[in-house]
């Protein structure tokens, strides 16, 4: 049978397997990108993104994959998504990876596997298939516009492909980023759990998944347990019926039928003997109808695991794991001191394996995975009085292993941003006893520091709101907080509502902590930072002045505080006309930046960056090409080619090849600094402003002015 049909032909039901495979959804592991190719070196067919494998005793789902196909035959669109909805544990991942494995033994010139629980996820996944296929504008720099680019050449190829997104969170997130084929020669699947109106239209039809038929439920157990003995008796009917027809409770009783070479008439006494089904899961907590099924099993599988782990840790490795992310956590996290002390000093491989021989978790390739439901079953499950510590150490673990910078490490950063606020959402009021987490505030700086600016100033916003109601107005958390999202809204150019911000914070710091406090301090430089930006250069300097000489004055001149307050003055400096200052303290700057934090910090690039800028205020564009050259190439290693602080260094080197010459090169790499400003802080930000004015002024036709450009420009 074929899978594939060129547009006006009839098109034929997809043949083969599917059914729930135990360990819940698949999360690959992202692969870095490699440099692009040119066409002609593709080797189709391509896979990009692993596909999950397929359980054992595949199930065929005739009637589900029937549904799927006829949805397809009513498009009369090249628009061909189908969204296969349903709850958790119906074996919606499984069904998509089964006609996945099927269009890659056909040879199906293309097929991607991304999963779709956070964007950044699919972009990046998008970004990788760009450069596997070569299509046309990819760089292998920019993940965001290589995965543009891809979907262009997805729009418009004739080569048949397949893109599945895996398990979609939120529709509003992926707005914009569904593939299409105007040829007819694709195909999108999507998995979710939610019944969300934004999943359809636009060429995209819902198709229900529930759980197995009676006769598939069935016809699994007896595949399943064929090679075990006549394990499969005759209970193999009441039993499949006693566990709702579920595809994830299938699958943990089969895994514990195997393991303890019980028959299914003996599983279904010990599941119905076990205990009380009131006493595992409460009939209120079971919000999709199937989460007594699985607590049960989960339950019977857990204490066999416990009978055989001589130091009792599985029950809180399954607790901890089930207060995370279920798409995957870093396995390094169950080697972090913290986790290590939650778990008595015992390490936590063994129990990993163990729990994975019973289907209640996987791990593989460094990364730890639950199913979303399993995790929910084992939540109810697990006593209050458990939680707190659970979630301290988890936490902490987190904590542990988040890098700083994490910039450089921009998956790993992205995972454990997920992580932690799938832990603030499933134990969050544990995570402000006494106080605020520093892992949450992790989240808010790594999004800052990231440059994804819309995300950090709404959660700055969500994050002091909390604070102001479980630790008070006054709290400094609180006032950190406040002090965080005024940061974002001037990153953002919008530097009115953080100077009212700012000027809240620094009188309230300075009634609460005091007007030496290093807090305070920072508050008076974030407050003449904003004053810059707005225009206000006068206020601004004397202000940064007076935080330096307080900082020497009290901590010495070596103090972090006093080496940040030197390098922002070179900023205010050059930018009111001081230059011979700005020369001096630049220089000085970067020197302490660079014995303080390293050549690779972001605060030592930024340092040179500025440097750069002063340099080229000065006439010295020998110097500030020198310096901008590697500050553009060192952003791009250490931030990321899609950062607006790399799009700041291009802009600015730009400027300078095109004093140097020549100049068509110059203006390239400006309107391509000009584009990603736009992109990524806006077209109304100030950077992206004033760099817009610049690149209309290269265009210009007439002779540039005697007065260099860069200064006529900036110093409007």
């Amino acid at each position: 049978m074929t899978f594939w049909r060129k547009r006006g032909t009839e098109r034929v039901s997809v043949g083969g397997d599917s059914s729930y495979s135990a360990v819940g959804p698949y999360s690959s592991v992202v692969v870095h990108q490699p440099s692009p190719q040119g066409a002609d070196a593709v080797g189709w067919p391509l896979e990009v993104g692993a596909v999950p494998a397929l359980a054992s005793a595949f199930q065929p789902r005739t009637g589900l994959r029937e549904r799927i196909d006829a949805v397809r035959e009513e498009s009369e669109t090249a628009v061909l998504t189908q969204v296969l909805s349903g709850g958790g544990g119906v074996g919606k991942s499984q069904l998509a990876a089964s006609y996945a494995s099927q269009a890659v033994a056909e040879g199906v010139d293309l097929v991607v596997w991304a999963p779709a629980g956070e964007l950044q996820q699919v972009v990046t996944r998008f970004a990788e298939a760009g450069v596997r296929v070569a299509a046309p504008g990819v760089t292998g720099a920019d993940p965001e516009a290589d995965a543009r680019a891809f979907l262009a050449w997805l729009a418009t190829t004739s080569r048949r492909w397949l893109v599945v997104l895996d398990d979609i969170t939120d529709p509003g997130a992926v707005e914009g980023w569904w593939p299409v084929s105007r040829t007819g020669s694709g195909w999108v699947l999507a998995t979710t759990r939610l019944h969300d109106a934004r999943l359809t239209g636009g060429g995209r039809r819902r198709v229900s998944v529930d759980v197995y038929e009676a006769g598939e439920a069935v016809a699994y157990l007896r595949a399943r347990l064929a090679d075990e003995g006549g394990l499969a008796d005759g209970a193999v009917d009441e039993l499949a019926e006693e566990l709702g027809y579920l595809p994830l409770a299938l699958g943990h009783a089969a895994a514990y039928m195997i393991n303890h070479g019980l028959g299914c008439r003996a599983y279904l006494e010990l599941f119905r003997g076990s205990r009380s089904i009131a006493e595992v899961l409460p009939p209120s907590a079971d919000a999709e109808g199937y989460g007594r099924q699985i607590a049960t099993t989960l339950l019977l599988s857990l204490d066999a695991v416990e009978a055989a782990d001589p130091e009792g840790v599985a029950r809180r490795v399954l607790g901890l794991a089930a207060l995370l992310e279920p798409a995957g956590h870093p396995e390094a996290l169950w080697r972090t001191k913290a986790v290590l002390e939650y778990l008595g000093g015992c390490e936590a491989a063994a129990t990993l394996r163990a729990l994975h021989r019973y289907a209640l978790l996987t791990c593989d390739a460094g990364v730890v995975r639950i199913h979303a439901l399993t995790a929910r079953a084992v939540r109810e499950a697990t006593s209050e009085e458990d939680v707190p510590a659970m979630a301290v150490a988890a936490a902490d673990g987190l904590y542990e292993i988040w890098p700083y910078p994490d910039q450089p490490h921009r998956d790993l950063a992205a995972v454990l941003r997920a992580n932690t606020e799938a832990l603030a959402g499933t134990a969050g009021e544990y995570l402000w006893v006494p106080t605020g987490h520093p892992v949450v505030y992790a989240v808010g700086y790594s999004l800052l520091d990231a440059g994804l600016i819309d995300a950090a100033t709404a959660f700055w916003g969500d994050f002091a709101g909390a604070s102001a109601r479980i630790l008070g107005e006054d709290h400094p958390y609180t006032l950190e907080a406040i002090a965080n999202l005024a940061v974002a809204r001037w990153r953002a150019g919008r530097s009115a509502e953080a100077i009212a911000l700012e000027e809240r914070v620094l009188a309230d710091r300075t009634r609460v902590l005091g007007p030496e406090h290093v807090h305070t301090l920072r508050s008076k430089s974030h407050l003449a930072t904003s004053y810059r930006q707005a225009g206000r250069l006068v206020e601004a300097t004397e202000l940064m002045e007076q935080v330096l000489a307080d900082h020497e004055r009290l901590f010495g001149p070596e103090h972090h505080g006093s080496i940040s307050s030197r390098s922002n003055l070179v900023v205010h400096y050059y930018e009111a006309g001081q230059l011979t200052e700005a020369v001096a303290f630049g220089e000085r700057a970067l020197a302490d930046r660079e014995h303080a934090h390293g050549a690779d910090d972001p605060r030592t690039l930024m340092a040179r960056h500025n440097l750069s800028t002063v340099y080229h205020h000065v006439g010295r564009l020998g110097e500030a090409v020198d310096l901008e050259e590697r500050v553009l190439a060192d952003r791009v290693r250490v931030l990321g080619a899609d950062h607006p602080d790399t799009a700041l260094a291009r802009a600015n080197l730009a400027m300078s090849y095109w004093e140097l010459g020549p100049r068509d090169p110059a203006r390239d790499l400006l309107a391509q600094a000009v584009a990603e400003l736009t992109r990524l802080l806006g077209p109304e930000h100030p950077d992206t402003v004033k760099y817009r004015k610049s690149l209309t002024a290269l265009r210009a036709p007439s002779r540039p002015p005697s007065r260099p450009l860069w200064r006529r420009i900036l110093r409007r």
